[in-house]
């Protein structure tokens, strides 16, 4: 699993880029540099994809292979929500707390884009959902 998203920066005239993510239509943004785009990018990915957190909203897997794309993640937070629902599946937190042998609203936690969990927290609840935590800087 990645939380790599695919962007599309499209040259501007008289200069600069409009960025839009394939996968998160309301994510949006530019830059009069790649770089500024890249962390504008960031940004709004990671603010947009709180909102979907919040809100409880259904968040898509990222596209792989788009030709020509610039693959973004959002921040460490959002990352590490993202990566506990999606492998969560379709199981309950009641049932992830249990394995977990904590509380609910501390499993709930794991999932909450305003907490941010540490590596224990993160590779106890990897190991309970038959998984592994691997830790990449790009």
């Amino acid at each position: 699993m990645n939380t790599l998203y695919p962007a599309i920066f499209e040259a501007q005239e008289p200069s600069g880029f409009f960025v839009h993510f394939v996968d998160i239509p309301e994510a949006i943004t530019q830059g009069e540099t790649m770089d500024e785009c890249l962390f504008n990018g960031t940004e709004v990915l990671s603010l947009v994809l709180e909102e979907y957190l919040d809100s409880g909203r259904v968040i898509p897997l990222p596209t792989a292979n788009i030709p020509d794309a610039h693959y973004i993640t959002p921040d460490a937070r959002i990352q590490s929500a993202l990566l506990v629902r999606w492998a969560r599946g379709e199981r309950s937190l009641a049932e992830i707390a249990r394995a977990l042998e904590t509380s609910w609203p501390a499993a709930k936690r794991l999932e909450d884009p305003h907490h941010s969990p540490t590596l224990k927290q993160l590779e106890k609840v990897a190991a309970a959902l038959g998984k592994k935590l691997v830790i990449s800087l790009e």
